[in-house]
């Protein structure tokens, strides 16, 4: 019986059933540390059932060709590779992953990478892990992947639509041929926008913060450890990022002349461009060569020149002298985010087979050009006569804003021998540590000065320019830290005299410390800091004559540290119970 009674929904499902199955005999090629494979066998498609009585045969559908070559070639592709130059952790696809990389590895994080998932048939390539292999191998299928759905695409015939055209930028050779081919062009302050940004953006003209520092040829290298205690050399160095990390070096001792992470050449060559993608290169200045024996005795270099590594034989034991252990990169930048200058300080030594694997340091810092450290006032405690450490938090989630003058950030009113307050406006003095200060002046007022124009110059005088809201509890106390710095309560005291105009006369700062730490060397720590403001009534003064007011600032420390203790170990104590039954029967 002839298929003239099924229904045309079936004969489809049917035809899609048929060309499915014969695709899923395609072979499948296997590669191990590499991307290179066989391309599948070559299958034959089974004919499809035709609608049509078996005694009519139809003729054959005319063939729309072959499948056009894929735009996206996923052998090629690795979606997870996203540090250039640099493995990175569990992507087996990752082309700059060797087999020491993957022996720290747990998984492949995305083991199959395949193309449009719309397609009946497709590639598909596959990564795993041999663990089994020493040392650990990647391997590589890549195999044709069949879509079980049966609404899928078998053939696409259209071209274009297996990529996206680049649009064609106008400009004036092209011009006058786009204007016949188009109705015209609209323009709109969006793409006005967006082609003025791809055409005229200039590239970074500067080092913004995390950014890699490049070099001549790629980017300075800072071995760092990754997932595990090895280092890693293909870390980049980020600008303005202070580091200080430990890694540890495993190698051959009969190939140390052979590996570049041992030699000194290999930090000290480099040279890193003045700013992003320029032609303008900062060499490395060796700044000091410290050599270590194998008794841990240093000897400081006279010169700087570069050593190679050399392997050598000390009776029965193998030796490979200068290698490098310590690494110190100092590195001079601008306010423009420009770098100036670089050196770096080495630590040379010698390893022999008894010490592999050996721990190699590595240290960066960012030092700002034309600036001066700044001087603490006690690591950790203050020290008596050294001012105090002061600021303001401008918003909520900043840190301590502090003026780079350490004089500048706690001041009070300075006397002089005029004692004129108008006269010794913006004369300060710091306030130290440990020392009760008291200052004032005289302020002459007349009948026609009112009193608001008063009240607001005295409190400018009293409270300086920039009156601090924070204060640090020890000398050496970090900006950034500011749940350890401690608030300055304000208050404002004014007298009891009813509809009178309150005129601030005197600012009593009263510092609270205590002693930190030990018996042996107690710290200082400051714990509270209260500003009052005490206020009077606007002395009235009858039109033609003067008064004098006395302005005064005074600073008080108060120690309220609580006695020590003698401290006694608290004797144990026996929590055992017996049974109940315990004196039965005599009880």
């Amino acid at each position: 019986m002839g298929s003239r009674g099924l229904p045309p929904l079936l004969l489809v499902l049917l035809d899609c059933w048929a060309s499915g199955s014969a695709q899923a005999g395609a072979t499948s090629a296997v590669t191990t540390e590499g991307f290179n494979s066989a391309e599948p066998a070559a299958t034959t498609l089974r004919p499809a059932l035709s609608p049509g009585p078996p005694e009519t045969p139809r003729a054959p559908r005319p063939s729309s060709g072959p499948r056009p070559t894929p735009v996206t070639d996923v052998a090629a592709l690795c979606v997870c590779d996203l540090s250039p130059a640099r493995c990175d952790v569990n992507c087996c696809c990752d082309p700059d992953c060797s087999s020491m990389d993957f022996s720290v590895f747990s998984a492949c994080s995305v083991p199959v990478v395949t193309g449009d998932r719309q397609f009946c048939s497709q590639k598909a390539a596959l990564y795993s892990l041999n663990f089994t292999a020493d040392p650990p191998q990647r391997v590589f299928k890549l195999v044709d992947q069949i879509n079980p759905s049966i609404f899928c695409i078998h053939i696409t015939n259209h071209k274009p639509a297996l990529s996206f055209i680049n649009p064609e930028v106008p400009d004036e050779n092209n011009f006058d041929k786009l204007m016949k081919t188009s109705d015209g062009f609209s323009s709109t302050a969006e793409s006005d926008i967006s082609l003025t940004t791809k055409l005229d953006a200039p590239s970074a003209a500067k080092y913004e913060y995390g950014a890699h520092l490049q070099t001549s040829d790629s980017f300075l290298r800072f071995p760092s450890p990754l997932t595990s205690s090895l280092c890693t050399d293909d870390n980049p160095a980020a600008f303005l990022v202070n580091q200080a990390v430990k890694c540890t070096r495993r190698i051959n001792l009969e190939q140390c002349e052979e590996i570049e992470a041992l030699s000194m050449a290999y930090y000290s060559s480099p040279k890193i461009l003045r700013v992003p993608n320029s032609k303008t290169e900062v060499p490395i200045t060796v700044q000091s060569v410290v050599i270590q024996s194998l008794n841990k005795t240093l000897t400081r270099r006279e010169d700087t020149a570069v050593l190679k590594q050399a392997l050598a034989e000390v009776g029965d034991i193998r030796i490979c002298s200068n290698v490098v252990l310590e690494v110190q990169y100092s590195l001079t930048y601008t306010d423009a985010g420009d770098v100036t200058k670089a050196a770096v300080s080495l630590l040379l030594g010698t390893v022999s087979s008894a010490v592999v694997p050996f721990q190699q340091k590595f240290e960066i810092r960012f030092i700002q050009q034309n600036t001066k450290p700044v001087l603490l006032s006690g690591n950790p405690g203050y020290v008596a006569g050294l001012p105090l450490a002061a600021g303001f938090r401008p918003r909520k989630g900043s840190g301590i804003i502090q003026t780079t003058n350490r004089h500048g950030q706690f001041t009070i009113l300075r006397s002089t021998a005029e004692q004129d307050c108008l006269a010794i406006e913006g004369v300060r003095a710091p306030v130290l540590f440990g020392y009760n200060m008291q200052s004032g002046c005289k302020l002459r007022l007349t009948g026609a000065v009112t009193c608001q124009l008063v009240v607001q110059k005295v409190k400018s005088l009293l409270k300086g320019q920039g009156f601090p809201d924070y204060v640090a509890p020890f000398g050496n106390s970090q900006a950034q830290d500011v749940l350890d710095w401690v608030p300055v309560h304000f208050v404002t005291q004014a007298s009891h005299v009813k509809d009178a105009c309150q005129l601030p006369v005197a600012l009593a700062v009263e510092v609270e410390w205590t002693k930190y730490g030990s018996l042996l060397n107690p710290q200082a720590r400051i714990v509270n800091v209260t500003a009052r403001l005490i206020a009077s009534a606007f002395p009235e003064t009858s039109s033609g004559s003067e008064r004098t007011v006395l302005i005064s600032t005074a600073v008080t420390f108060v120690d309220v540290s609580a006695p020590a203790e003698a401290g006694f170990r608290a004797q144990p104590t026996i929590n055992a119970k017996l049974p109940f039954n315990f004196f039965f029967p005599f009880v």
